[in-house]
């Protein structure tokens, strides 16, 4: 069997405010299908958009996190202030990383790196 390409869906409750924060962040428009999917993307990862129904009362979509490794640092949370995306910062020895959450709930971050 051979895959062609992979993605990770996450349930949103407005897909369009989905897609216009993901744009935000430097994500593309892959790919929409009227308003029951659409795909965005970063190099390496494809996140698709699918809205909820509206009688699922899950509000964020578990413990997944998606990551962002950006080279520019400061260049990231200048993003996120820009957005007015609330943030928080930590470094470990993994790296610098700025945590934040889509509108729904969905945990992100960007990441400098250290290795």
């Amino acid at each position: 069997m051979k895959i062609l390409q992979s993605n990770i869906t996450i349930m949103v409750k407005d897909l369009e405010r989905s897609i216009a924060f993901y744009l935000s962040l430097g994500l593309s428009l892959k790919e929409k299908w009227g308003e029951h999917y659409a795909q965005v993307e970063a190099p390496g990862v494809i996140i698709g958009l699918h809205p909820k129904a509206k009688d699922d009362s899950k509000t964020t979509s578990g413990s997944l996190s998606i990551g962002f490794m950006t080279p520019d640092f400061d260049e990231a949370r200048g993003l996120l202030i820009s957005q007015t995306i609330k943030f928080q910062e930590e470094s470990g020895k993994s790296g610098q990383i700025l945590n934040f959450q889509d509108p729904d709930g969905t945990w992100l971050y960007f990441m400098k790196p250290e290795y």
